[in-house]
């Protein structure tokens, strides 16, 4: 494989190459990026300033850690807005979007020394099988590259998560993601296939709930399994690890390139869906129609709830898990949506979030 993208590893320790790493044209949404401290962020979206990669530390360096990476102490960080912490000595990674309307972490763009792609994971690990571990949730992996594959569907899904960058243990879930309509449909195929992957059903169910019960604050028992069965998740047929698989956007898509947001404050509504065609992949954007303002920072809400219209979300949990007619209690901030065709009011979801715990669940 090529030899990572820029700059120099510091001297001491090393920050050694890996056939999972590896330049490419474009840096996708969900790829990983290591920089020159060490340092592995997870790209969040596809819409970037000049300067930074927008994204949040994934691994860093700790003492407290239980991975291995280049030769030391690497400690998983599962919480966007966490990344503000760790990087409280990297002010350099604090960048506004004009895009998403508000500060947030990212990696300067002359920081990066390798790009990890998930789709070029995939292919490294069908060519390299004793990178995916000598464990049973590698080889339940290896059995799904070969499937896509042997379907011709390689570059429609990706490989993100610990196999990404090698950061797997045995107990390690699977993480997808899937690109476009199409990449959707291959995956769809690929999660109804039972030797390959079982879907939760059963006293599995429970697992289920509890898994994402406390993402889904406030949402009942059946509510929760009816918004996740819509998902691409399931259980590998051989180790009966999580799997799941996040719907991207096209590479050509453009939709949310077209669009900039200011924040007005933060608002709680309860809402009906009205269009979930753009809401299948990730950053999802749903039309909505506000049926009554719960809470809000913003004085005289109700004015605005007329012309809210729209709800994006950059949090994956919310991506496919809602369909037209749906009424959906969303929380998040409120924002001024510049797009073509009209500006408009939206309800945003961000994982960067360090106020309050942004949602959106159906009510029944």
């Amino acid at each position: 494989m090529s030899a990572p993208q820029t700059s120099t590893p510091p001297a001491s320790p090393p920050l050694t190459s890996s056939p999972l790493g590896t330049p490419l044209p474009a840096i996708r949404d969900r790829d990983y990026l290591l920089d020159r401290d060490g340092l592995i962020f997870k790209v969040i979206g596809d819409v970037h300033p000049g300067t930074h990669w927008l994204g949040y530390v994934k691994y860093h360096p700790d003492p407290r850690g239980d991975r291995m990476l280049f030769d030391r102490t690497y400690r998983q960080n599962t919480i966007v807005s966490k990344a503000f912490g760790i990087l409280a000595d990297r002010p350099d990674c604090y960048v506004y979007s004009p895009a998403i309307g508000c500060v947030l972490t990212g990696v300067p763009r002359t920081d990066v020394i390798t790009h990890y792609s998930c789709r070029q994971a995939l292919t490294v690990l069908h060519q390299h099988p004793e990178l995916a571990g000598d464990h049973a949730v590698g080889r339940d992996l290896l059995a799904l590259i070969r499937a896509v594959h042997d379907a011709g569907a390689q570059d429609l899904i990706g490989v993100t998560g610990s196999f990404l960058v090698g950061a797997h243990t045995p107990n390690s879930d699977i993480d997808l993601v899937c690109y476009g309509p199409d990449g959707y449909d291959a995956a769809r195929t690929l999660f109804t296939t039972p030797v390959l992957i079982r879907p939760y059903e059963g006293p599995a169910l429970t697992q289920l709930y509890l898994r994402r019960a406390k993402y889904l604050t406030g949402s009942s028992y059946t509510a929760v399994l009816r918004q996740e069965a819509r998902k691409l998740q399931g259980l590998t047929a051989g180790a009966g690890a999580h799997i799941n698989c996040e719907p991207l956007r096209a590479d050509d898509d453009r939709t949310l390139h077209r669009q900039s947001a200011s924040e007005i404050g933060q608002i709680g509504v309860l809402a009906r869906i009205t269009d979930h065609t753009q809401g299948l992949a990730t950053p999802a954007l749903y039309g909505i129609d506000v049926t009554t303002v719960l809470h809000s920072t913003v004085d005289d809400a109700s004015v605005f709830a007329e012309r809210i219209t729209r709800l994006r979300s950059y949090l994956g949990a919310y991506t496919g898990a809602f369909r037209e007619g749906d009424t959906v209690h969303l929380s998040g901030r409120l924002i001024h949506l510049n797009q073509p065709g009209g500006d408009t009011f939206a309800i945003e979801l961000t994982p960067w979030s360090v106020t309050e715990g942004f949602l959106a669940n159906l009510t029944t």
